[in-house]
C-alpha cells in the first residue's frame, strides 16, 4: 500500500518549500498562524477593511443617513405589525402575542429591519464588503433575540414553571457536559456526544460489500449485487472529502446505495482518508490522480471494460466534473470510458457561491493558509463551525435555546450522526481548492491545469444529470445551474426540495419531499435564466431519486450481465472499510 508523504518534524522547515504557500516567508505564516488560532481564522484585516469601506462612505452620504434617521423615528414612533414577529418562527408561541413579550419581539423585529436598511444600498461600498458588513450584522442581532434570554423568552418561563424549575437544570446540565467534552484532553472519557450511538457498519453504512482496492487516499467498495444480472454499466459514487462517504448509505430506508443495488446496478463507493498533519503536501492533482483516477482504473478492470455511470456528491462532483473534462478532451489518459455524468449540489462556476463567499477573500485566505499551515490540515471542527456561523439562527442559538433553557436534547438520528463525524482537510489540497476554485474561478474560466494543461468543462460530451437543491446554503443551486454556460453537453437539470444534505437523502416514501423539472415541452431551443427555467418547471411529489434511475436507464444498456466476480486475494476486507472510521 502506499503511504502518505512525510514532512519533517520541524513545520519551520517543511514548509520552506512548499508551493502552497505562495513563497510567504515562513515567519509571516508563523505569526499570522498565532493570531489565526485566536481569530478562528477569520481575518479581523478583512472585517476592518469591510467596516471602514461602510461607514466611510455612509459618512459621505448625507442622503442615506437621513433616511436612517427618519427610520430611527418612525420605529421609535410607530409600531411594526403584529404579524411580522409573529412570521419568524423564534417567535411563533401564542405566548409571544402577550405582553410584555410581544413589546419585545416587535421592537426586535425594528431592530433588525433598521440594520438591514443601514448596511445595504450605501452607495460605493463594494458588494463584497457590504455582503460582509451585511452578515455581521445579522449575527450580532441574532446573538441578542429576546429569545436566548430566559428572563424574555416567556417558552422558557412557562417550561420552568411547570416543571418546577427542572427544565433549568437539565438545561444547565446539557451545557456542562457540552463543554467537558469541548475541554477535554485527549483520550479522556467523557459523555457521549450526540449521535454517538450510529457507527459506520453497525447502525448506519450496512449496505453489504467489500474492500477491492486500497491506496493512501482511498478504499474503494464493491457492493454486493442482489441477482444473479445486473446493468452492464456500474455506478460509480464520488463523495466529498470534506465529511465521511456514508451519507449516500445512511440507514437501510433511506440508502442511495441499497436503493441503486435493489434497482439492479453494480454500485462501487470511493471512500476517503482521513489525513492527519503527514499529508498536508497532499493536492488536488493527488485527489484527482490517486482518488479518482485511480478507481475509474479499478472499476474499469473490474466490470470488463464497461462504461461507468460517475456520480459525484458536493466537491466530489466537482473533481468528477474535473476528470471529465480532461478524459473527454483526448489531452490525458483515458482511464475507461464515462456512460453519464451526475452531479449532486456540485458546483462547477464559483463565481456566486453563497454566503460562503463571505468568508473567501485574499485577506481571509492568508489567515486560513496560516492557521492550516500550522496544523497541517483544516480540522472538522473548524470547518463546521463556518458552516453553522451561515445559519446560526437555526443552528446554534434555535439549537441553544432548546437544550440549554429549555432542557431538551434532540433525539439523535442517522443524518445528525454523519454531520458530527467530520475529517480533515490537508492543508495544500484546501488551499489549493480555496484559491483556485473559490477565489480565482479557474475552472470555469480554463485555467485550472491537470498534469500541467488546462482543462475547460466544454470538452465534456458525456450526457448530464445535474442536482440542484432549493435550500442549499453550501451550493446554491443558481450557482449550481451555471454549468448551463460551461457545458454544451446534454443533460437534465432537477431541483429538489430540502438543503444541501437532506434534499440528497431523498428516499422514496419520505413525507414532504418534492422535485422539480422542466417538461420537455416547455424547453427552449437557446439559454434559460435560472429564474426562467423555475418559472417553466413543474414540481412533482416525492423522491427525485426513481427520476434519476429511469435517466440511468435510458443511458444504460439493457441486456443484463453477470455482477463483476472479485478474486478472493482481492479482497481487503469487509465494508464499510477501515478509512471511514478513522478519527
Amino acid at each position: 500500500m502506499n503511504t502518505l508523504p512525510q514532512v519533517s518534524a520541524n513545520p519551520l522547515a517543511a514548509q520552506a518549500a512548499a508551493p502552497a504557500t505562495g513563497g510567504r516567508n515562513a515567519l509571516d505564516l508563523y505569526l499570522q498562524s498565532l493570531a489565526a488560532r485566536v481569530t478562528g481564522g477569520i481575518s479581523p484585516i478583512a472585517m476592518q477593511l469591510a467596516f471602514q469601506d461602510w461607514w466611510q462612505h455612509l459618512a459621505v452620504a448625507p442622503g442615506k443617513r437621513a433616511e436612517l434617521a427618519s427610520a430611527w423615528w418612525r420605529m421609535l414612533a410607530i409600531p411594526v405589525p403584529q404579524a411580522d414577529a409573529g412570521a419568524d418562527s423564534r417567535f411563533a408561541d401564542s405566548a409571544w402575542r402577550a405582553w410584555p413579550f410581544a413589546a419585545y419581539a416587535q421592537g426586535f423585529k425594528q431592530l433588525e429591519q433598521f440594520w438591514s436598511q443601514a448596511t445595504s444600498g450605501v452607495p460605493g461600498v463594494a458588494p463584497h464588503h457590504a455582503d460582509v458588513v451585511a452578515f455581521t450584522a445579522r449575527q450580532l442581532l441574532d446573538m441578542l433575540s429576546p429569545s436566548n434570554y430566559p428572563w424574555t423568552n416567556p417558552e422558557v418561563m412557562r417550561a420552568a414553571q411547570a416543571s418546577g424549575g427542572r427544565s433549568l437544570i437539565d438545561g444547565a446540565l446539557n451545557w456542562r457536559k457540552d463543554l467537558c467534552r469541548r475541554l477535554a484532553l485527549p483520550g479522556a472519557v467523557v459523555a457521549e456526544p450526540v449521535g454517538a450511538s450510529y457507527t459506520p457498519g453497525k447502525e448506519v453504512a450496512v449496505t453489504p460489500g467489500q474492500v477491492v482496492y486500497r491506496n493512501a487516499l482511498i478504499e474503494l467498495i464493491l457492493y454486493a449485487p442482489q441477482g444473479e444480472k445486473v446493468y452492464r454499466e456500474p455506478v460509480l459514487l464520488v463523495p466529498s472529502w470534506i465529511m465521511k462517504y456514508y451519507i449516500l448509505d445512511l440507514s437501510p430506508h433511506n440508502s442511495l446505495v441499497r436503493y441503486l443495488v435493489q434497482q439492479g446496478h453494480t454500485v462501487l463507493m470511493i471512500s476517503w482518508c482521513n489525513p492527519g498533519a503527514e499529508a498536508r503536501d497532499m493536492g488536488m492533482e493527488d485527489y484527482l490522480q490517486r482518488g479518482l483516477f485511480a478507481a475509474l482504473d479499478q472499476v474499469h478492470a473490474l466490470c470488463g471494460g464497461a462504461p461507468v455511470h460517475g456520480v459525484g456528491y458536493c466537491l466530489g462532483g466537482t473533481l468528477l466534473s474535473i476528470g471529465a473534462a480532461a478524459m473527454d478532451s483526448g489531452e490525458h489518459p483515458a482511464h475507461g470510458k464515462l456512460a453519464t455524468l451526475t452531479l449532486l449540489a456540485a458546483q462547477t462556476d464559483f463565481s456566486d457561491p453563497g454566503e460562503l463567499g463571505l468568508f473567501i477573500d485574499d485577506s481571509e485566505l492568508a489567515f486560513l493558509d496560516a492557521l492550516m499551515w500550522d496544523q497541517g490540515y483544516l480540522n472538522g471542527d473548524q470547518m463546521s463551525a463556518s458552516f453553522q456561523l451561515l445559519h446560526a439562527r437555526d443552528l446554534v442559538w434555535s439549537r441553544m435555546m432548546r437544550e440549554y433553557l429549555l432542557g431538551e436534547r434532540s433525539a439523535p438520528n442517522d443524518l445528525m450522526a454523519w454531520n458530527a463525524d467530520s475529517t480533515r482537510l490537508p492543508f495544500r489540497m484546501h488551499s489549493e481548492y480555496l484559491h483556485g476554485l473559490f477565489l480565482h474561478n479557474d475552472l470555469a474560466e480554463g485555467r485550472y491545469l491537470v498534469a500541467g494543461k488546462p482543462v475547460a468543462l466544454s470538452d465534456i460530451h458525456t450526457p448530464l444529470f445535474v442536482l440542484g437543491t432549493e435550500r442549499d446554503h453550501v451550493s446554491p443551486w443558481r450557482s449550481v445551474y451555471k454549468i448551463h454556460l460551461l457545458c454544451g453537453a446534454p443533460f437534465d437539470f432537477v431541483l429538489a426540495s430540502g438543503g444541501h444534505n437532506a434534499g440528497v437523502v431523498s428516499e422514496p416514501g419520505h413525507a414532504n419531499r418534492s422535485y422539480r423539472i422542466r417538461p420537455a415541452h416547455r424547453s427552449p431551443n437557446g439559454y434559460s435564466s435560472p429564474d426562467e427555467w423555475l418559472g417553466q418547471s413543474e414540481s412533482i411529489e416525492g423522491s427525485w431519486w426513481p427520476h434519476w434511475q429511469q435517466w440511468l436507464l435510458r443511458h444504460s444498456d439493457r441486456q443484463r450481465a453477470a455482477p463483476p466476480v472479485v478474486a478472493p486475494e482481492q479482497v481487503l476486507g469487509r465494508a464499510p472499510g477501515s478509512f471511514v472510521v478513522q478519527r
